[in-house]
């Protein structure tokens, strides 16, 4: 089988959120992978990752954080002649494109929806009508969890075909630590015993403002992980609540790095702010590590991860008092805060290890190539018929 995922951008350009879920989709036995995406701004690149051949074409640049890449629907089209199987992830409105120009009737679609577009409603109008006719091609539709189906206007007429698989994380890694991580871990817990840690894209609809506020209101440190456009603005909010001595921007860190601090840490914020926020594999990894979480009360997937005082607190999404509260009471409660990082941890190896994700979503992308060339034989045979 060959399948064309198709993305807007990825690693090594960008690292996290979707672009891990795509990573963390190859390798599949019997399954020839081409990644399609856009690059964040210069000429076309291909390489090599792992197994996957990644073709990441053209960009002059973003707006509204989608790649202006005009040879990408043209680049799919193409790539999708030769494919059993095209897996959008979506959004991205130039996959849309690329699927309007044709796909081949023995060409079968499965679309990961990842997330609605948030916050940009002109966009979201706009592209309506292509995301629309690709939902309809759509053989399967993928999504972390049935609350987004079944909360989304565009997934209405078509949640007969959506089915919900949680991402996965590798539990085990998470988990572990060897003789020099457990050497970093005890550094960091001497230097800082009440950690706070929060991992992300320095963005708005992650709310590490809000983290930044509550710190006000909470006796420990926070490290924040993660790059992105807002770090300066983060920075000098900090400086201006005088907090600069309380929180650590340290930038994009190795995951074995991640995992040390998450060993370090009494708790894990996820301040998420809006629904652009679907799920959240920070929190897994969080609580592959044993970490109790502190989420918000999204209308996503976030607060049915780590759930509320089972995994986690959930608070009010861009209230910093409730915040520091939830974060107070895990520092303040350590046999409280154990039994939600145990908690966490045995949720993490039951319903979101990495083995049972890639499982269960390399059966549908088997399950829609059979069904499609059933039919297409079927319909062939049909007009051959007298």
């Amino acid at each position: 089988m060959r399948a064309v995922h198709a993305y807007k951008i990825y690693r090594p350009d960008i690292r996290g959120g979707i672009p891990h879920v795509v990573a963390a989709l190859g390798g599949i036995e019997g399954i020839e992978r081409l990644v399609l995406v856009a690059r964040r701004f210069g000429l076309r690149r291909r390489f090599r990752d792992g197994a996957d051949e990644v073709d990441a074409v053209s960009s002059l640049g973003t707006l509204f954080s989608t790649p202006l890449a005009p040879a990408y629907p043209f680049a799919l089209a193409r790539q999708a002649r030769r494919a059993d199987l095209v897996v959008h992830h979506a959004p991205f409105p130039l996959v849309d494109i690329g699927i309007l120009l044709g796909l081949r009737p023995s060409t079968a679609l499965v679309v990961h929806w990842h997330a609605e577009i948030v916050g940009k409603p002109l966009l979201a109008q706009l592209v309506a009508p292509l995301v629309r006719h690709t939902l309809e091609r759509a053989d399967r539709i993928v999504v972390s969890d049935r609350i987004i189906a079944e909360r989304s206007s565009m997934l209405a007429p078509h949640v007969a075909k959506c089915v919900a698989v949680p991402y996965g994380c590798d539990v085990d890694y998470w988990r572990n630590l060897d003789a020099a991580g457990h050497e970093a871990v005890q550094r960091i817990k001497l230097r800082s015993p009440n950690l706070i840690v929060a991992v992300g894209r320095l963005v708005g609809y992650k709310g590490f403002d809000v983290l930044v506020r509550a710190m006000q209101f909470v006796d420990g440190e926070a490290v924040i992980i993660g790059e992105g456009p807002l770090l300066g603005s983060l920075k000098a909010l900090a400086h201006e609540l005088g907090l600069a001595s309380k929180l650590t921007f340290a930038g994009g860190l190795p995951r074995n790095e991640v995992r040390t601090y998450l060993h370090a840490a009494s708790a894990f914020a996820f301040p998420s702010v809006t629904d652009a926020e679907a799920f959240g594999i920070a929190q897994i990894e969080a609580m592959a590590a044993g970490l109790p979480v502190v989420n918000t009360a999204l209308a996503t997937a976030v607060p049915r991860i780590a759930r509320h005082g089972r995994e986690a607190l959930t608070v009010a999404p861009g209230d910093p008092s409730a915040l520091a509260a939830a974060l107070r009471t895990l520092l303040e409660n350590g046999e409280f805060a154990r039994q939600l990082g145990s908690a966490g941890y045995q949720r993490a190896r039951a319903e979101f290890d990495h083995g049972i994700f890639v499982e269960r979503v390399a059966a549908i992308y088997r399950q829609e190539v059979k069904r499609r060339n059933a039919a297409v034989t079927a319909l062939r045979a049909e007009l051959r018929s007298p």
